[in-house]
């Protein structure tokens, strides 16, 4: 008879089958959670590897202009544009398995468990560079259990989605090193002075030392904790095959030149510019602030950094430094709209304010270009003659008085050109013309040339008593330099993300939004305010710098009791420059008057030096004839002046000047027997 078995084997063996069973179950369980968790890592895709970037703004030329951050210099840099010593100096030091292992290092966790508990504290570290990254993409370091469970997802995530150098590469661009250095190509720049690209060995073991302590470790707090943890990081790549002892010997006797200083450190190039490119952003581009400011965009500008230093340097140059006069000025180039140059104010730091988008003057008599384009629309002429003497106008059905002066009441007292008016700035001649049109034509012309500011329907708006903007000034003026085509002005042409994957691009068509022969002709009776031939009754407004120009340019200046203005233009470049106190102060003294001159023809001189002269080409549809100036008729060999006259075909005059031939009083002969109504009402004003 078989002998009973003992029941307390039974029972052991009852419990370890229940042990075993228990255990198969959690490995099931724990194998199922990980599958789990690996088809829906698969599932969910690619983790976002946004982190702050410091946005960088570019000028035309490829300079940088401008960064934004939060204290926090990152740029991001493509694998191939890390020194491979960086690179092998990193892995070594850091995780020397990392091309092994899937994230997770379990070897080396393990290692680290029991050289913590024999110490009895944590002494050593076991994250890999996967793990580190996944921290990094976090931007947190609480020590919750919910994070280490996310990061720890973020990481297989990481492994299964990205490659090995993919992942290499994001950690080296965002790891600390230290000083507010974000990222290997930060750090290189910081300590060396140079792209990450060109890092040394030597430098490359010392920056590669740095992330387990920036505080420590940095050689610009402790050079010699730097080099002795340099020699480590060597030793490690000695160890690990990436060089050999001789090598490691080389560059720890290899003596570093450290800078210290951030690269952009000390760019201040155009903040007023750089604001209005901000604004853009957000406004026109759809961008939120946080992304402007750490969304690591490069930002390529229209800024010409040559032009922006004239402008900067000729500012100073000419108003006194004790002088609280304030200026905006703005440079175009009128064939694309580009913004190349804009000073906002006198001093950015002092006030931010700018004056060249932000602030609305009284233009004075830089709205006359409007208003004679509107006038030339509607039948007028360069030599149509309208009487220049002191007018009292009644207007409002004869319940209101407007009586207009002329600068230091000087008066023709006889009829003049509308060219001659336009070069001495003669205001009756612009009121006559305003009110002739119907004060609403200034008003929807002033629309149609770009200008945002509300216009008053009143007789002195003729004298720019209604107040604009600088850059719409400029802007309108762009248009006449360039026959009537034009768009918007453009400040960005290019935004990047990170990658160098384009987020926007300028491709702004140009439109015709004036009359090409119109505006044309128009252009050029704004040279006469630099041809001292039509000095009448008074000076050319451009007398005082006329001596220091060199090439053809077409302009106009402005001023009221508080106001000056000068916008003028070349074939390949309009600028315009607005003077005067921020709080309304009148301009008394008359150098104070002549400040937008003189800035003004500086700046378009300096930056057109080494440009080729170039003459304004007239379009299709326009006619030259050579014109007496003071009868506006067609000038004969008699005539003292004669002067090039661009028309518009089929206005052109046909009466030829027999003022100045022997038998002046005599009659014209070619004289029209049958004017029409239009210029027979001229007649009357």
């Amino acid at each position: 008879m078989d002998a009973l078995p003992n029941p307390k084997i039974v029972k052991a063996k009852r419990g370890f089958r229940l042990f075993f069973l228990a255990f198969f179950a959690l490995i099931l369980f724990i194998s199922f959670c990980f599958l789990a968790l690996y088809i829906y890592a698969k599932i969910i895709g690619p983790p976002p590897l946004a982190v702050p970037q410091s946005t960088l703004y570019y000028s035309s030329d490829g300079k940088v202009i401008g960064e934004s951050n939060s204290g926090q210099e990152r740029y991001w840099v493509d694998f191939n544009d890390i020194s491979q010593d960086m690179i092998d100096a990193t892995v070594s030091i850091e995780d020397r398995n990392f091309y092994k292992h899937h994230g997770f290092d379990y070897k080396r966790l393990a290692g680290a468990v029991l050289a913590d508990i024999k110490a009895g504290g944590r002494v050593q570290g076991a994250s890999t560079i996967t793990q580190q990254y996944a921290r990094n993409l976090f931007l947190t370091l609480d020590k919750t259990w919910e994070r280490k469970v996310k990061e720890a997802f973020y990481t297989i995530r990481l492994e299964m989605n990205y490659s090995k150098n993919d992942i290499l590469q994001g950690y080296l661009n965002t790891i600390n090193y230290g000083h507010g250095a974000y990222g290997i190509q930060a750090a290189s720049e910081y300590y060396f002075g140079k792209s990450a690209r060109h890092l040394t060995l030597a430098e490359a073991a010392m920056l590669a030392g740095i992330p387990k302590g920036p505080s420590i470790y940095s050689p610009m707090i402790s050079y010699k904790k730097a080099k002795e943890r340099q020699e480590i990081v060597l030793h490690s790549m000695v160890e690990n095959g990436y060089i050999t002892k001789k090598q490691a010997e080389q560059a720890s006797q290899e003596k570093l030149t450290l800078v210290g200083k951030h690269k952009n450190e000390d760019i201040h190039i155009a903040p007023y510019f750089q604001d209005v490119v901000k604004q853009q952003l957000k406004e026109k581009l759809g961008f939120d602030d946080r992304t402007i400011a750490l969304g690591g965009l490069r930002v390529y500008t229209t800024l010409n950094t040559k032009q922006q230093k004239i402008a900067e340097k000729t500012v100073r140059e000419t108003i006194p430094a004790d002088s609280s006069i304030q200026l905006g000025f703005v440079a175009m180039n009128p064939k694309n709209g580009y913004v190349t140059a804009l000073v906002g104010g006198r001093n950015y730091k002092d006030s931010p304010f700018n004056r060249v988008v932000q602030a609305a003057r009284q233009p004075g008599s830089t709205i006359k270009p409007i208003l004679y384009y509107a006038a030339l629309n509607h039948g007028f002429t360069p030599t149509t003659m309208m009487k220049s003497a002191p007018t009292t106008f009644r207007v409002n059905n004869g319940q209101t008085v407007y009586k207009p002066h002329n600068f230091n009441s000087q008066y023709a007292n006889k009829k003049i050109t509308m060219l001659e008016a336009l070069a001495v700035s003669d205001n009756i001649y612009a009121v006559k013309t305003h009110l002739f049109l119907g004060e609403n034509t200034l008003v929807k012309e002033a629309k149609q040339f770009g200008i945002t500011t509300k216009m008053e329907k009143v007789p002195s708006l003729a004298l720019g008593t209604s107040n604009v903007h600088v850059i719409d000034m400029v802007h309108a003026y762009s248009l006449l330099d360039n026959n009537g085509k034009g768009n918007d002005p453009v400040y960005i042409t290019k935004v990047e993300d990170y990658k160098g994957d384009v987020l926007y691009q300028a491709n702004q068509q140009q439109k015709q939004i004036l009359k090409p022969n119109v505006a044309f002709v128009t252009s050029q009776m704004m040279t006469g305010m630099f041809d001292k031939r039509l000095n009448g009754y008074a000076t050319v407004t451009g007398s005082s710098i006329v001596n220091q120009i060199t090439r053809p340019y077409a302009g106009k200046s402005g001023s009221t009791n508080t106001d000056s203005w000068m916008i003028g233009f070349s074939p390949q470049l309009v600028s315009g420059v607005w003077v005067g106190y921020d709080n309304g102060k009148e301009l008394t003294l008359a150098a104070d008057k002549l400040y937008a001159k003189k800035i003004w023809v500086k700046f378009m001189e300096q930056s057109l030096a080494n440009k080729p002269i170039e003459e304004f080409t007239p379009p299709k549809g326009v006619v030259g004839a050579a014109i007496d100036p003071t009868t506006g008729k067609l000038a004969t060999e008699q005539c003292p002046i004669s002067r090039l006259t661009y028309f518009v075909s089929g206005t052109e005059p046909t009466d030829t000047c027999t003022t100045h031939s022997p038998n002046s009083k005599t009659k014209d002969q070619s004289k029209d027997k049958h004017e029409s109504l239009f210029h027979k009402l001229l007649k009357w004003l």
